[in-house]
């Protein structure tokens, strides 16, 4: 199966260069049997890195040792589904699972946009084709995922403890969705620059694929977020590492796309702004990789340093050079022929709303990218912490909470007073109450109370909106209200759709903004020994220790009071897996409710039976999970098709 794999692969680089130049060839030349051979080498392309993915999976699961991949992350007494997201878990395995989910993207975006987008799928095919070739590239001659050993192992590393959680079988899937999903956009945009086709018909053909992308990126970057609350063990959620920032900075970029799409398909304007976001997403989804694959920068997500990190750079560096040459070249043709109207405009509050997310993303990437740049000029890696990117980034979020109440509120082209006068009222006299009874019952700091403040803000106005349309609705159509507000929402899924996932990101500036009252006690326990922290009493009953399949575990046990009255156990852990001796690994115990997280650590032990713990009170953690649940729903909602959308039938391949 090796050698299967391994020769698919090297076959699939071959087959990938061809579908860069059939399609382009056919395309200047008007040969369409060139460009259906490239449609053709899309599906081989697929079959044959199926088949790899297939060949890898194969030896994981039969436990092949002699594979260095395979030897490298399993073991035989690793379950079923870790082994798995072994598949995922080493540099090799991830890229190939990359590259395959890329060739499956390409396939479906074929046949979907074959006939209605025929003047730019030989364009965008080869994007696409050209960027699987890179990594094809990789996984044939400098990261081969099917690499023997000289002997045979009796067993093998298996998996990084840390990565023996739930989590892992979700985020890198996940978050490898979002990144590869960006390619289809970014093909079609550069397609479009080629051929000089610049209208909305790329746009809308590629906003469900920017909003795949999207949805999955936010998964995998709150799967990540839950990964690291209850496998790490330090209480926190999101540290500002490095791959958790190259995670962030695509998601950024794609969000203020997304927002200012709506502008180009509404008034036709902020063209090139479009290209800009689309380009700068793909890149970052690239550097993204290159950062978490290639090692140059610490971090408890990446892998250990290898000579990929060139090679991704030139590439990144190939990528921005080649499209931002196209930007230019169309310059003229992407000028709109509309201005903006006024500043006091919904189609301003969509362009300070892009300004304040790519001024974030900027802002992360100077802190990410900083060590770098240091040791290159003093010789010195000077790391960037989080208390940089709190001061930069609480106010940006703050600002960006604010557009998002705003934008509902105004109006296109011009808002006039009477309009402003009636939209605010209702919502500002709202927020400014429930801003008051927060500092009255208690609320004195001044950054977690303007968030507050400005989430009861938004809430209000997105209800608002709600509630006027069902109100309209239910009063022509005789519809209850309840009803109204259901039909509503499948009217207008995008729109509605939109203002949940509002709704969504709300609950979780809540919850991060909780993480400001966070209360931590440590203390040291002798069985029968009782710690207090808030109202919480949690007494120590001793130590349990006892193997497992994989791991020797040993577990605290503790009995939890709240005011006095038992609520339960909590159950922390040391464990000491088999192959990692040296790293023993925390499992906290977490106590949730809706006010508060119980977060509960074993810090270390003695041989007296005696403990260290350390206890976190985390408030408001469950709402920003529940945020993350809604804005799913809501991203579902905007994505699903509606029956009243129709397509306009495509040019042919003329290049103007």
């Amino acid at each position: 199966m090796n050698e299967l794999g391994n020769t698919a692969l090297l076959i699939a680089f071959s087959v990938s260069l061809y579908g860069v130049a059939a399609p382009l060839v056919g395309a200047r030349t008007g040969r369409e049997e060139l460009v259906q051979s490239g449609e053709n080498a899309v599906v081989a392309n697929f079959f044959l890195l199926s088949l790899a993915t297939a060949a890898l999976l194969y030896a994981l699961l039969t436990r092949d040792f002699r594979n260095t991949y395979v030897a490298s992350y399993t073991s035989r007494d690793l379950s079923f589904w870790y082994t798995v997201s072994a598949l995922w878990a080493g540099q090799a395995g991830s890229l190939l699972f990359w590259t395959w989910l890329l060739s499956a993207f390409a396939t479906i975006s074929v046949r979907i946009n074959r006939e209605w987008l025929s003047d730019l799928m030989p364009y965008a095919m080869a994007v696409m084709m050209a960027t699987s070739a890179f990594f094809l590239f990789l996984l044939s001659f400098a990261s081969s995922p099917f690499e023997l050993l000289p002997f045979r192992p009796a067993d093998g590393q298996g998996l990084n403890p840390l990565l023996q959680n739930p989590g892992m079988f979700f985020h890198p899937p996940t978050l490898y969705l979002g990144y590869v999903g960006f390619t289809v956009p970014y093909a079609f945009a550069i397609a479009a620059l080629v051929t000089g086709h610049l209208d909305e018909r790329w746009i809308r053909a590629t906003r469900r694929w920017t909003l795949f992308a999207w949805f999955f990126l936010t998964l995998g970057i709150l799967f990540g977020m839950q990964w690291a609350y209850v496998e790490l063990g330090w209480g926190g959620f999101w540290a500002w590492d490095p791959v958790e920032n190259a995670s962030l900075m695509p998601w950024l970029t794609g969000t203020a796309f997304l927002h200012s799409v709506m502008i180009q398909e509404k008034r036709g304007m902020l063209k090139v702004w479009n290209m800009v976001l689309i380009i700068l997403t793909f890149a970052l989804s690239i550097f993204g990789t290159f950062l978490t694959r290639s090692g140059v920068l610490s971090s408890v997500h990446s892998f250990a340093l290898s000579s990929l990190g060139p090679l991704f750079f030139a590439f990144i560096a190939i990528v921005l050079l080649f499209s931002f040459w196209l930007l230019v070249m169309r310059l003229d043709a992407l000028k709109s022929p509309h201005e903006l109207d006024s500043l006091i405009s919904r189609e301003s509050s969509f362009l300070f709303n892009n300004l304040i997310l790519v001024g974030a993303a900027f802002s992360v990437f100077l802190g990410t990218i900083f060590p770098l740049v240091s040791e290159a000029v003093r010789g010195v890696k000077i790391s960037v912490g989080p208390p940089y990117f709190n001061q930069v980034n609480v106010p940006i979020g703050l600002a960006l909470l604010l557009i998002m109440g705003l934008c509902p509120l105004l109006a296109w082209r011009k808002a006039s007073l009477e309009n402003l006068a009636k939209n605010f009222l209702g919502p500002g006299l709202f927020a400014l109450a429930g801003g008051a009874v927060l500092a009255l019952l208690g609320l004195r700091q001044p950054v977690a109370l303007l968030a507050f403040t400005l989430g009861l803000f938004v809430t209000a106005t997105i209800l608002q909106e709600f509630h006027r349309g069902a109100k309209v609705r239910a009063r022509q159509g005789r519809e209850s209200y309840p009803l109204a507000v259901v039909r509503l929402i499948l009217r207008n899924r995008r729109r509605y759709g939109g203002y949940i996932v509002h709704l969504g990101v709300i609950l979780l500036f809540m919850g991060m903004a909780g993480s400001a009252f966070s209360v931590e006690k440590e203390a040291i326990l002798k069985p029968g020994q009782t710690m207090q922290i808030k109202q919480y009493t949690l007494r120590y009953e001793g130590l349990s220790q006892y193997p497992t399949r994989s791991a020797l575990v040993n577990a605290a046990r503790l009995t939890v009071y709240n005011s006095g009255k038992p609520v339960g156990m909590l159950l922390p852990q040391k464990n000491v897996h088999r192959g990692h001796e040296g790293q023993p690994m925390t499992e906290v115990a977490i106590r949730s409710t809706w006010k508060e997280d119980l977060y509960v650590i074993l810090a270390g032990f003695s041989e007296d039976g005696a403990a260290s713990f350390k206890v976190i009170i985390n408030p408001l953690m469950m709402w920003m999970w529940v945020g993350g649940v809604l804005l799913a729903i809501g991203t579902i909602i905007a994505f699903w098709p509606d029956r009243r959308e129709g397509r306009r039938p495509g040019a042919r391949y003329v290049v103007e």
